[in-house]
Formats: structure tokens, sequence, C-alpha cells
């Protein structure tokens, strides 16, 4: 069955269906040039309703596995590959198999690096993947039903184990299974709350830290967040990751600003400033602060991308807060982004500002 990639430029991709094939879908085209775990990007939630691209050229080696989905549903919008390698994975479930069962359609047969080359030079951009070809008016209004009808995210809900000696709240706008488990692993009681959580909720927790989870969009989009994070910042150590980061600076009067085509994969360098130690991380994210206008708002720069330069991490002067832009659950094959979580740890026990 064919399938038509269609982007808003005009730009069209003819390839082939996979996945659930009656499925028609629109939203930001955006690309990963990660080598493996295809699994957890389509079920990060930060992938929110977009229509990934994967440049490695085969995708669906290794099937679907248990216990590597970060949330509980295929949150990207539509997979586009060149080769699906549609073999099974421990239980027997192929990726094409396992997004029938999340109604998520692919296409298959497409030149994803010349994509991701499109993406580079003219940046993110509207698309469609639908099953037949549309003129530039029809696209207009197949999109704008189409954006209509995307998914919502899925909230975790609950609290880890309550013999944890540590009780965090986590503040959830999209976080990913892999946030939770690490902090599990640190000897922390998980309680997750929704952005829409008051200070009042959070103070009769009384938590041992906070932390502002990762998330889908553009930072701006979450201005009901910020008197939240204003509110606890002073109260508690307070972590944020990704979109949690991208708050953090807005809450304290920053700005941030949309990257051309963002970052997404497995191998970008960042340098952690304070120890001039360089690290590879894992990342997805399409918006990044403003290092000209942290100026007078008591944030300072800990870390920046190896690439172009982007603030990759932040801590609020006096405060035991601090922020990354990348993925630190995430292993690329080095996990040195992981002492982020142990950092948090040590700020919780000792309540000590990191640059005391």
């Amino acid at each position: 069955m064919n399938k038509y990639l269609i982007l808003e430029d005009g730009t069209t991709y003819p390839g082939t269906a996979f996945g659930d094939l009656g499925a028609q879908v629109a939203g930001e085209l955006v690309f990963n040039t990660a080598m493996t775990g295809y699994q957890a990007s389509l079920t990060d939630p930060s992938y929110l309703n977009q229509l990934l691209t994967f440049t490695n050229p085969l995708i669906g080696t290794y099937g679907i596995w248990p216990g590597q989905s970060q949330s509980k549903q295929v949150t990207a919008g539509a997979v586009i590959v060149r080769q699906l390698e549609n073999e099974p994975g421990p239980t027997g479930q192929t990726l094409d198999a396992w997004l029938v069962d999340h109604h998520v359609p692919g296409i298959e047969g497409v030149d994803t690096r010349a994509i991701a080359m499109h993406l580079r030079e003219d940046g993110t951009i509207k698309t469609l993947l639908v099953n037949q070809l549309v003129t530039p008016t029809e696209f207009t209004n197949l999109y704008s039903r189409l954006v209509g009808q995307q998914k919502l995210p899925a909230r975790n809900a609950g609290a880890t184990d309550p013999t944890a000696n540590l009780t965090v709240a986590l503040i959830d706008l999209g976080v990913k299974q892999g946030i939770i488990d690490n902090l599990v692993d640190c000897g922390c009681r998980v309680v997750v709350l929704p952005p829409s959580a008051a200070v009042a909720e959070v103070h009769e927790l009384n938590p041992a830290g906070v932390l502002i989870s990762n998330g889908p969009g553009d930072p701006l989009d979450y201005q009901a967040v910020l008197p939240l994070i204003r509110g606890l910042e002073h109260d508690y150590p307070l972590a944020g990751i990704c979109l949690g980061h991208q708050l953090l600076a807005l809450a304290n009067g920053a700005t941030t600003y949309r990257l051309p085509f963002g970052h997404r994969g497995a191998n970008h360098p960042v340098t952690l400033l304070a120890s001039q130690q360089t690290i590879m991380t894992s990342q997805n994210h399409g918006y990044a602060v403003d290092p000209t206008s942290l100026k007078k708002t008591g944030l300072k720069v800990t870390a920046v991308e190896g690439n172009d330069h982007t603030v990759e991490g932040l801590t609020l002067v006096g405060y035991p807060v601090i922020s990354v832009q990348f993925h630190p659950e995430a292993g690329p094959g080095p996990n040195d982004a992981r002492n982020f979580f142990s950092h948090f740890k040590q700020l919780m026990e000792t309540g000590v500002a990191v640059n005391a």
C-alpha cells in the first residue's frame, strides 16, 4: 500500500505503508540520529504527535522488548524509516505489529537522510503522512483537521516504594519511565504530581526534593507551571530535566528560543564547565535557553553543548537547584550523564547550594 509524506513546502516523499495502514496524521517532522533505541524514542513523551524520522537506515532489527518503553503509549504521531526490518522481539512482537496495536502509521522506502538534510537546511516543518497526494489548499485544510485529532499525553500517577528514605515530588509534564527508575535506584520514593499541582500540595508531602520533568512542545506554552516553580525553588532542593530545565529558566526571568531543527539523538557532546569533562548525551528537544537572557536572573550556566554551544545546564546561585537540557537517564553507550541523579540525591541529603 502506498503512503505519502508531504511537507508544507510541497516536498513529497512516496513510500510503502506499515503500522496502522488506514491512519493519517499531521504534525511537525523531526529526525533522530541514534543508531538504536527506537522503542524508547517512539514512547518518549517529548515526541508527542511529532512525525519521527530515523536516520539509521535499518529500523526494527530487534523487535519490541518488555521494559524498554518510556510511557504507556506510542507518543510519536508517525514513524518514517528507510528500511523496516520486521524482526520479532523476545515475546515475538515486531515493530510493525506493535504500531498496529497502538494505531500509529509508518512509511518505509524513503530517503531518511535526505529528509534530515532538508530539515537541517530549512528547519522543522509541518507535515502530513497520508494515503493520497494533496494540493496545497487541501494540505492546509487536512492539516488543521488532523491536528485536531492528535493524541493527548498519558499522565503517570501514584507513588513508588513508600519505605524509601527520600521523597521526591515529581511534577509530570511528560516524564519518561527511565527518570522514575533512576530516582528509585537512588533510594527515592517518587510521588508523581500533575503540572496543575498547587504549592500547598507539595508542602503537604514534605519532600526531600522536587523534580520538574521533561515533556513535549514549546516551554512558553507552560506559563501556568512557572508560579509553582517559583514557589518551590527557595524551599526545596530542585532539579529540572529538558523541558523542566527550560521552565526553570523562564521562572527566573530568562527567555527561550526555537532551535532550527532541534537536538534529537544519542551522540550529543556536553561539556560540564566545573570539571571541563565532556560527556556523551541523549537529547530530544526543539527549544533552548538564551544565554544572553541570564543576566540578573541568578542563574549560572553549568554545561554547554559541544556542537553549537547551547546552554545544557543551569544552577540557581545560592540554592540547591540544578537543571540539565539533556536526558540523564538515557545511556547512549557511556552512562556519565547519570551522575545527575546522584548529584540531586546529594543536594537532597545536604541541602547545600551547588556553589556555596
